[in-house]
Parts: C-alpha cells; sequence; structure tokens
C-alpha cells in the first residue's frame, strides 16, 4: 500500500464541514473589501481616490465623502493605507456576491433586505457550471481550482462543472471580456439550454479592474450579457465562490446591501 494511503488513513478526513456548521472556510485572518466609515472621512480630502488603481473610489462632488464601488474594487488595501483619518478600514468581509450590481455601490442607508429571485426548485441541489475565462490573469482559474481539492470539496455541495456548455445551467465568467473572447463567450451562452444563468465572478468581470479600457481590453460583462449575480475580488477566494453560488442558488442568504457586509 502507498505512503499516501497510510497517511490519508492516519490523518483522517480533510473537507471541511462548512458551510452546513462551523465556520471553518480556511478564510481566517484573510484581508476582504476595505470597510467605510464616512462618519471619520474629512471634506476635501482625496488621498484615498488618488491611491485606487481600479477608479473604485472617487471623491464626491461636494467635497463631503467619497463615492465607493466595490464592484470595481481589487481588495489591495492602498486606500486603507493612504487615508489619514481611518474612514477606510482593513476588515474580513470576504463575501460579496450580489444578485443586483447596484448592491455593490455604497450608500449611507443600508437597503432593506429582499429574497430577490431564486432558482427553480430542481436546480437548487444540482448545479453545473461552465466557465469562460474572457481574459483574465489566471488569479481566479487558481481559486477554481481550489474548489475540487479536498477541503472545500465542491461536489459535495451539489455543484459541478461541466466541459460542454449543452449541459450546463449557469456560465460563470472571469476576466474583463477581450475582443478576441467576444464571440466564443456569446456562442458559449447560446449554446446552453434554457434557461440559464450567468455570473461575472472576479472584479474583472464585474467591471473591467484594473485593465479596464486598456488594448483590447473590455469593461467586463455588463452590456455584454444578462448577468444574474455579481461576485467582485481580485481575486474571490474559494470561499466567497461557494457563498456566491449557495447565495445565487438560494441557500445562503445574500450578504451585502448597498455596500454594506454582514461582517463575520
Amino acid at each position: 500500500m502507498a505512503l499516501w494511503t497510510f497517511f490519508g488513513l492516519a490523518s483522517g478526513k480533510a473537507t471541511t464541514h462548512w458551510p452546513h456548521k462551523g465556520d471553518d472556510h480556511g478564510q481566517h485572518g484573510v484581508l476582504g473589501m476595505p470597510r467605510y466609515v464616512p462618519d471619520a472621512c474629512r471634506a476635501g480630502c482625496a488621498d484615498c481616490a488618488a491611491a485606487c488603481p481600479s477608479g473604485a473610489i472617487v471623491a464626491a462632488e461636494d467635497g463631503k465623502g467619497i463615492a465607493l464601488d466595490y464592484g470595481r474594487c481589487v481588495a489591495c488595501q492602498l486606500c486603507t493605507e493612504a487615508c489619514p483619518a481611518t474612514a477606510l478600514q482593513p476588515s474580513g468581509d470576504w463575501a460579496f456576491g450580489v444578485r443586483a450590481r447596484d448592491d455593490l455601490r455604497w450608500v449611507a442607508d443600508r437597503p432593506v433586505a429582499s429574497q430577490g429571485g431564486r432558482l427553480p426548485t430542481g436546480f437548487r441541489r444540482s448545479l453545473h457550471i461552465r466557465h469562460v475565462d474572457a481574459g483574465s490573469c489566471n488569479g481566479c482559474e487558481s481559486e477554481l481550482q481550489a474548489l475540487n481539492n479536498p477541503f472545500y470539496n465542491l461536489h459535495r455541495l451539489g455543484i459541478f462543472f461541466t466541459a460542454s456548455p449543452r449541459f450546463a445551467d449557469l456560465l460563470l465568467v472571469t476576466g474583463v471580456v477581450t475582443e478576441p473572447m467576444l464571440a466564443p463567450l456569446k456562442a458559449t451562452y447560446e449554446a446552453m439550454p434554457k434557461p440559464c444563468w450567468v455570473m461575472a465572478a472576479g472584479t474583472c468581470a464585474v467591471s473591467g479592474g484594473v485593465c479596464c479600457g486598456g488594448c483590447n481590453a473590455g469593461h467586463g460583462l455588463e452590456g455584454v450579457l444578462p448577468v444574474d449575480f455579481w461576485l467582485p475580488g481580485c481575486p474571490p477566494n474559494p470561499a466567497a465562490i461557494i457563498e456566491a453560488l449557495l447565495a445565487f442558488a438560494g441557500r445562503l442568504p445574500q450578504r451585502v446591501r448597498g455596500g454594506h457586509c454582514d461582517g463575520r
């Protein structure tokens, strides 16, 4: 018997029980999206906007506070380092999947939670995904690969990746949607049986990220395909992807409303 077999038997089951129970999601101590504290923001200060590499932060037109779009945020933490008044603070808010794009834009008053759209009953427990890399740096792909490792074991949740769009329920797109990938992406969507759904995974797919507007680089999926779920992050970690997939299927609640996260 091979040595790895003895090691496996001695170590026991490696798969986490999360999210069914416990909080062993493997992301403890991981920095997520910066948390905005408007009461600490100094009037006329735009240091955070100047430091932001993706245009997620812009100074408010009246000179008071900022406009913050988490759909453009790459969680680089430069704004938290540049802010002289701790109006932007590091946080562990890494689960930022939402149904509506506007929920990624920070507003002063958090909207009332709503159920939103849900998958038909037949899709909630068995979901098949076709992934398309529409021009990414492979950061998101690295996190997607981790979903099938022994720790996360995505299959235990009834969620599977398929090689053919003709067997897929959900089209998961990463990357900025470059010009060469535009036609293959649309062809993949058209090949999927209807009804089907689309998820933009990663800040590049949501808004274009730091490459937005570059040579041959697009602005993400908005205006290209009808998007049903948005998950920013650079890249979103495996636990964030799992939470987004389960929230999309109606099996977990959406954590973010109007840029406000429930936290952990």
